[in-house]
């Protein structure tokens, strides 16, 4: 790792190594024009312990916790000396994002960096499109290093994973037990009610946001879908970020993630408004789309759903921070996220013997969402036990952070000194997976990414009822475990299942009455 020239200085925790399992194609076209989204720093610091729960009007937070404009100036002079342009359309001081735009080369001298191009390797390769990344740190001069805690973009690498499983494709452990009542697919309203999800509300008035790193849905799909469930189709628009759209075409692919989490939430709160923020699978797309959301004033929305993720091992630390720190003002703002776990189980996929938690999910910011593999009929749960279908079939993630210390509202719940995941659980086995319509095809699908939209439907009834927005629910939530149906049973490999709060399932799966009441509901 060099050291960065005379005047110049890195970046700290922006440190990249070379991407694992890659094929090096060699140096980036120097002339290849690129984009990177630059975070600066707030105006003053945030505090939500501060703040004691109160929700902020966006003038407030705006006029505190927003990027000073003055330091947007500053890094518009870095910006003009290197020779970059500044996208003013795609930057925004609520955001604290100033988004720059140049060629390979002069991103590479601006940022002290050489980028190069990679590529998967194995028979994947040749059907991926190539990426660009570097190794060692970025660095800046000394006049703007102070404003900037991220620079996104000059690692295009994929960071996120979509956490859902086919029940089609389900490899079951042929030692797994089978006597007794076997798991069936369920419709989620069927869901809803064996979880006593609140009724008379459908969700008016609310609007879930969706995080999608790919894939898309088509509304014709959506129309069948909610009309076969005798629903009236929820309204759906598509934001483009960073480029990235509604796109499918593809049902083995990103597009089951797209259409569970619409059809899931859409099915249990019909009556919300959806907005679908598409962005690409990298640090910059991920952190850019959760900005976007929480900043749109035009959808408002009041939940954001995120299936995605990817160990935390795998992330640079800025993108973490970059990330955790949207999630700080989404706090602020009164939007909850809810946030897939992790279908790997306690390794999350990880190869080195070690136990990994998947990110977001552990960001103590969100409320991250583990899975179960549930048996019921009507209003009665006949039995829940921890998702897993061993080593190929998939697991709930779950454990400790390694990045994020224990929070206030998990002490005396969470052995240990760092953040445990998830905090809650819910339906997540394909075989007691949700059905769901995919480019015209019947399926039935599972994985912790069903369990996000769900919890985010549950936010958007109780937030009806409210007549406001729960905000961030996690410190009530941990306040009364009896709000919980406790699941005891089962493992996701190091982790068993016991009372209370465990890292397979959390608290455990929703009673939602109990928990609307907790809420205000």
């Amino acid at each position: 790792m060099t050291s960065p020239t005379p005047g110049r200085i890195a970046l700290p925790h922006s440190e990249r190594n070379a991407p694992a399992g890659c094929q090096h194609l060699g140096a980036t076209d120097p002339q290849q024009t690129l984009t990177v989204s630059i975070i600066v720093r707030r105006k003053n610091p945030l505090d939500l312990q501060a703040l004691g729960g109160r929700i902020l009007s966006r003038e407030e937070f705006d006029r505190r916790y927003a990027a000073d404009p003055a330091d947007f100036e500053s890094l518009r002079q870095f910006a003009h000396v290197y020779g970059l342009a500044v996208d003013e359309q795609a930057s925004s001081l609520a955001r604290r994002t100033l988004v720059l735009r140049g060629t390979a080369q002069a991103l590479q001298r601006a940022f002290g960096v050489e980028l190069h191009n990679y590529a998967p390797s194995g028979s994947a390769a040749a059907a991926t499109t190539p990426f660009h990344s570097f190794t060692g740190q970025v660095s800046l001069p000394e006049s703007c290093a102070g404003i900037v805690q991220a620079v996104l973009g000059l690692d295009a690498r994929p960071i996120a994973r979509a956490h859902f499983r086919y029940r089609r494709n389900l490899k079951r452990d042929p030692n797994a037990a089978s006597a007794g009542a076997q798991p069936v697919p369920f419709n989620p309203p069927q869901v809803a009610e064996l979880y006593d999800y609140p009724t008379g509300v459908n969700g008016s008035g609310q609007t879930i946001g969706l995080v999608e790193l790919g894939g898309g849905y088509n509304a014709s799909d959506l129309e069948t879908y909610f009309q076969g469930l005798g629903l009236t189709p929820p309204t759906v628009v598509a934001v483009s970020v960073d480029g990235g759209t509604n796109s499918p075409g593809n049902p083995n692919g990103a597009d089951g993630e797209v259409a569970l989490d619409l059809e899931v939430a859409g099915a249990i709160a019909p009556g919300a408004r959806f907005a679908v923020y598409f962005a690409p699978n990298t640090d910059q797309g991920f952190v850019d789309a959760i900005t976007t959301a929480i900043h749109d004033t035009a959808n408002n929305p009041s939940v954001l759903s995120i299936s995605w993720g990817g160990p935390e091992s795998s992330w640079a630390q800025t993108s973490i921070t970059a990330l955790d720190d949207a999630c700080q003002s989404a706090a602020a703002l009164g939007v909850t996220i809810t946030v897939a776990a992790g279908d790997s189980g306690s390794s999350d996929g990880v190869t080195d013997g070690q136990n990994h938690v998947d990110f977001p999910a552990s960001s103590p910011h969100v409320l991250g969402c583990g899975g179960t593999s549930l048996i019921g009929t009507g209003t009665r749960i006949d039995s829940e036990t921890v998702w897993n279908d061993g080593s190929q079939g998939g697991a709930t993630g779950g454990g400790y952070s390694t990045v994020f210390p224990l929070p206030s509202w998990q002490s005396g719940k969470v052995s240990g000194s760092f953040r445990g995941v998830p905090d809650v659980a819910g339906d997540a086995d394909p075989d007691s997976g949700y059905n769901i319509l995919v480019d015209g095809q019947q399926e039935v699908v599972g994985g912790t990414s069903a369990v996000a939209p769900l919890w985010a439907a549950l936010i958007a009834l109780i937030n009806q009822q409210r007549g406001k927005p729960c905000g961030f629910v996690n410190a009530t939530l941990y306040g009364d475990p009896q709000d919980f149906h406790d699941i005891t049973e089962g493992s996701n490999g190091a982790y068993s299942a016991g009372p209370g709060w465990d890292p397979c399932t959390g608290l455990g799966s929703p009673d939602g009455s109990e928990i609307s009441s907790a809420l205000g509901g």
